[in-house]
């Protein structure tokens, strides 16, 4: 009995808390076809190429970045293709991620926005190694991303990557 009581009190407390804290939508205005298409492009493209982790990913990174792009790692930056390729070739081979048995990097809350020819991405990646096969794998690392992407000659291309700790946005980042 007391429970239908303050079932009223309750509900209303549950919307408050799950109402957002401004006035402003959560989602903006809906998407056209190409948007979608688009979104589902650079999402295609930045799965693939953390898919390509331990598999020798710097023979493809023209497949990913475009000529002039750039990643940037800490307070390192690699500019070009050539620059980003010695970034992952400097990696040493006693490296957790290349003496393990396997690597995996999972990838989750991607928030992709397009603007024309470019578009932004953020997201989370997640580390795992897995020493010896048959081995439960263990988290590695975990960070973030902010990507610039371009559009050329019909492709999604990385432009800038700037790979981050756990926490915080590049300086002057825009969705």
């Amino acid at each position: 009995m007391w429970g239908q009581k303050w079932m009223p009190g309750l509900t209303a407390a549950v919307i408050l808390a799950l109402a957002p804290a401004t006035g402003a939508p959560a989602q903006g205005a809906p998407l056209t076809q190409q948007e979608l298409a688009d979104r589902a492009a650079i999402q295609d493209l930045l799965t693939r190429y953390y898919n390509n982790f331990g598999g020798n990913i710097e023979s493809s990174l023209g497949d990913y970045y475009a000529e002039d792009g750039e990643m940037i790692l800490g307070p390192r930056s690699y500019k070009g293709i050539e620059a980003i390729k010695g970034a992952y070739a400097a990696v040493p081979a006693d490296a957790p991620q290349r003496k393990a048995f396997a690597l995996n990097i999972l990838i989750s809350n991607m928030l992709v926005t397009v603007r024309g020819d470019t578009a932004t991405a953020r997201l989370v990646f997640t580390e795992t190694t897995t020493e010896k096969e048959g081995e439960a794998p263990r988290l590695l690392v975990q960070g973030r991303e902010f990507d610039h992407l371009v559009k050329r000659n019909g492709r999604w291309l990385i432009a800038k990557r700037q790979i981050m700790g756990p926490k915080g946005v590049p300086e002057g980042w825009q969705d």
